[in-house]
């Protein structure tokens, strides 16, 4: 009976360290078909989609319910005009893919889902549940506003911050002989977030017969970020004047980086008064009342306090 134990756990041991083998070679086999496949989409197969997925899956249940308040949502459009959010939209680059109709409907699905959670509190008697029933409503009708327009926000940003660098690399290789679209094609795949989708949005447009000028202003269209318009205002005029498109990219990268250093020296300027503000009116303040209280507690329990200074006498 010993011996089949043993020989039980020597098998269970064997077989084990051969499951982590094949579990090792599939993860390299994975990884290789992920480069793969990266390489020829010229999409990035490697991002962490779990939390997306979990975010998106949650935009889609409540866009069901979203497409039957749109017409709702499109009356009652304060703050939330549909040119404007249409303009979010596509400036945010959509990630739950919403269409302006299904975003009208959805700050109403998140309006009466915040009235259902206040009248919830309410009833169970939450701290505060009376202000929840007006907060709540107001919370889910403006969330939905404030989400696309932070993202699109957050998007114009990282165009700014990759951009001197990309521009750099495809001046070099420009320079080295390269077509601008190939070097479009080889360059972006070396770089990730929006300032890739733009331009493989790019690609794909003129791959499909769009004029190249009228793919620019798609572009312009789609980013309101300065340097991003400015650089691509330049391609269009470089388009049509003639000027070397190597020597554009050289030149709008060394202004974008001349114009990134003196917005730093602007933003350190404007730390400097906070500083000083926060010094003077709470620093400053705290430090006084922590010293005059030693000395209160010096003068009332010390060696030469009052209280033995009167039982003295």
């Amino acid at each position: 009976m010993d011996a089949i134990i043993i020989l039980a756990i020597i098998v269970f041991w064997i077989t084990f360290v051969i499951a982590i083998r094949h579990y090792s070679v599939y993860l390299k086999e994975k990884r290789m078909l992920l480069a793969h496949i990266s390489e020829v989409t010229e999409v990035s197969a490697f991002d962490k989609k779990s939390k997306k997925k979990n975010k998106t899956s949650i935009v889609q249940k409540l866009t069901k319910y979203a497409d039957e308040f749109s017409d709702l949502g499109q009356r009652i459009n304060f703050f939330s005009e549909n040119h404007d959010v249409r303009d979010w939209l596509q400036k945010s680059g959509n990630k739950y893919g919403l269409t302006v109709e299904r975003f009208q409907g959805m700050k109403i699905v998140l309006l009466i889902i915040g009235f259902i959670s206040g009248m919830l509190s309410l009833v169970i008697g939450l701290p505060f549940s009376q202000y929840a029933l007006i907060f709540n409503p107001l919370i889910g009708y403006f969330l939905p506003i404030i989400v696309v327009r932070n993202q699109a926000k957050k998007r114009q940003e990282a165009l700014r911050y990759d951009l001197p660098d990309f521009l750099d690399t495809i001046s070099t290789s420009l320079q080295a002989g390269v077509s601008l679209d190939q070097a479009l094609r080889e360059v972006i795949r070396f770089f990730d977030g929006p300032l890739r989708e733009e331009f493989s949005r790019f690609n794909h447009e003129i791959d499909l017969g769009v004029q190249r000028e009228t793919a620019y202003r798609n572009l312009l269209e789609r980013n309101d970020n300065p340097e991003f318009q400015s650089l691509i205002k330049a391609l269009m005029q470089g388009l049509k004047l003639g000027v070397p498109i190597a020597t554009t990219f050289k030149v709008q990268a060394e202004d974008m980086r001349q114009f990134r250093e003196e917005q730093v020296k602007e933003l350190a300027a404007k730390a400097s008064p906070k500083v000083t503000l926060v010094t003077t009116f709470v620093v400053a303040p705290v430090s006084i009342l922590m010293i005059a209280g030693l000395m209160l507690l010096n003068l009332i329990y010390g060696e030469n306090s009052i209280i033995k200074l009167f039982d003295n006498l």
